[in-house]
């Protein structure tokens, strides 16, 4: 049985909240650290990722990112106080305080953005895995629009009403939205417990998704909606790479296709019948495809 050891790393005023998992029978595997996405969603629902650690015999970390889940929240700094070195800058914090020099880098969503950031700015993990992530957000909503554009009727309308007017907290937007939800966020109804866990310390204490990304998935209008890193990627070297995604997620092949031609020997691989969370709706198979990569890469 694995063991958890839950903690928290000091971190600008504040401190970020972590859980480590170590195996029941160490090895020599190296440690792979998790990136939730969102921005702002906190990585309950990543935690059945956890499960690696007994699976392969490495050690797993998730931490909760600054403003998010059980760190330190910031409902009142400015909005340029979240960016992207923020996140860099916590991540390095962590690995010091944990004393974790070489492993390797899972990001799911924004996660896989960060991982991504991380890579570019120099950090050599042993493999990265970039999971359901776009390369720009200009291409991100550029998929969610064909995305939505298959949506019935009523629902494209609902969405285009309320986001003129604004009323975003409005019952009938949550429920068009949900509707784009189910068919390429979390295709299961209800939505699997550790989602619902994130969702809701989410909506509790908004800021980070708010300021960097909007009211939801597909309205983007926070200070992330010009991010993109697409010409940048030619700067990770040497880091065996897999790209991964759902075959209805909203993350669709342009958003994540420049991630395999901009870095060096990256790989994809496509989970059919899943959409934005993999590792939710085929656990077990997500698992054996990312333990195998890093075994693969583990010398």
């Amino acid at each position: 049985m694995a063991r958890v050891i839950e903690g928290q790393a000091p971190f600008q005023d504040g401190f970020t909240w972590y859980r480590l998992v170590e195996p029941d029978t160490p090895s020599s595997a190296l440690p792979l650290v998790v990136l939730h996405g969102g921005p702002g969603m906190a990585s309950n629902y990543l935690h059945n990722l956890a499960e690696l650690a007994d699976e392969t015999g490495r050690a797993v970390v998730l931490y909760d990112q600054f403003g998010c889940g059980r760190s330190t929240h910031r409902p009142e700094a400015p909005t340029d106080f979240w960016g992207v070195q923020l996140f860099v800058d916590e991540h390095h914090s962590l690995m010091r305080h944990l004393g974790i020099e070489k492993y390797h880098l899972l990001g799911q969503s924004w996660g896989g953005m960060l991982a991504a950031e991380l890579a570019v700015r120099g950090l050599r993990p042993a493999s990265l895995a970039i999971c359901n992530s776009p390369a720009s957000m200009e291409l991100w909503l550029k998929g969610a629009a064909d995305l939505r554009a298959q949506l019935p009727k009523e629902t494209r309308e609902a969405l285009d009403k309320h986001e003129k007017a604004g009323t975003h907290e409005d019952p009938e937007y949550l429920a068009a939205t949900h509707e784009f939800y189910i068919r390429h966020v979390v295709r299961q109804d209800p939505f699997p417990q550790d989602f619902q866990d994130s969702e809701a310390q989410c909506a509790a204490d908004p800021t980070v998704y708010r300021t960097l990304n909007g009211p939801n998935e597909f309205h983007v209008v926070g200070t992330f909606k010009d991010w993109t890193i697409t010409e940048r990627l030619a700067q990770i070297k040497d880091v065996p790479t897999l790209v991964a995604a759902g075959e209805h997620d909203e993350a669709t092949p342009i958003t994540w296709q420049p991630f395999v031609d901009g870095i060096a020997g990256a790989t994809s691989h496509v989970f059919e019948g899943c959409s934005h969370c993999c590792h939710l709706e085929q656990p077990e198979e997500f698992r054996r495809v990312i333990g195998a990569f890093l075994q693969q890469h583990d010398a």
